[in-house]
């Protein structure tokens, strides 16, 4: 019988294609584009950070194999948000905004206060 997969009780600070600054680790303060999350382990790959080099063998599409760079995942924990206002990391926070009728949960920024889209 096949397991469910469980779904995360928390939401995190960090979407696809925010700006964000990696605090902690091996590329730590490096900026760079968040290009996917990972929702099941918590991590997120980020363009340019926590770059791993991979051996590859020779093959049909590769046929002279060789070592291959790509970035690996970041835990969301060591990253911080770019502020687009002021261009400084920042912590996030969540508000209820009454849109077109509606209430609609955002993102803002604490340093700025700005709605982050």
């Amino acid at each position: 019988m096949k397991k469910k997969k469980e779904i995360p009780a928390h939401k995190f600070h960090i979407k696809r294609g925010d700006k964000v600054l990696v605090i902690a680790g091996n590329s730590k303060g490096v900026e760079g584009e968040v290009l996917h999350v990972i929702i099941d382990k918590d991590r997120a790959v980020v363009a340019g950070a926590n770059i791993m080099t991979k051996h590859i063998k020779p093959s049909a599409k590769k046929p002279e194999g060789g070592r291959i760079q790509t970035e690996a995942p970041i835990h969301i924990s060591n990253l911080m948000l770019i502020d687009p206002k002021t261009g400084k990391p920042t912590r996030i926070g969540r508000k209820l905004v009454e849109v077109e009728g509606r209430m609609k949960i955002f993102r803002y920024s604490k340093e700025s206060g700005e709605i982050i889209k």
